[in-house]
């Protein structure tokens, strides 16, 4: 089992930062590699990725949401292994601390080959500065789920 750990700071409040994180289905906005994400219940998120040349399609349910304060989840099922977390603190009135911690299996060589040459670092890494450019671009979130889990 791999791990990852990245933090950015964004120039929005917490609840902004969250309120955007939690709208799932524009996460291939500023995510590379991922097509679609449909949200099928409040718990549930259907994922359409595409990394590498290796197209796959799994479920991940929300195992725990905190308003303004984390999301966690895990997929379901046997084709893909991972787990995740993601935190939001604020650091003041309107800037806050993300941080994404994940654990995957990586499948097959080109997969471990990957994570071993740090990958998958490099992609969650950019994908966070593309979610901060996302959301301070925007500055402003319509919707977000303030359900909790």
């Amino acid at each position: 089992m791999s791990h990852v750990k990245e933090s950015i700071e964004v120039e929005v409040p917490v609840r902004t930062a969250y309120d955007q994180w939690t709208q799932f289905e524009t996460f291939p906005q500023f995510m590379d590699g991922v097509e679609r994400i449909e949200q099928r219940a409040d718990s549930l998120t259907h994922w359409v990725t595409s990394i590498g040349g290796v197209r796959r399609e799994f479920d991940a349910e929300i195992t725990e949401q905190i308003p303004d304060t984390k999301v966690a989840w895990v997929t379901v099922g046997d084709e893909i292994e991972q787990s995740g977390l993601v935190t939001f603190q604020p650091i003041g009135p309107s800037r806050t601390q993300i941080t994404l911690m994940m654990d995957f299996d990586p499948e097959g060589m080109t997969e471990t080959i990957g994570d071993t040459l740090g990958f998958v670092d490099r992609q969650v890494k950019g994908d966070l500065k593309r979610f901060k450019q996302f959301i301070e671009d925007r500055g402003a979130v319509a919707g977000g789920s303030r359900g909790q889990v």
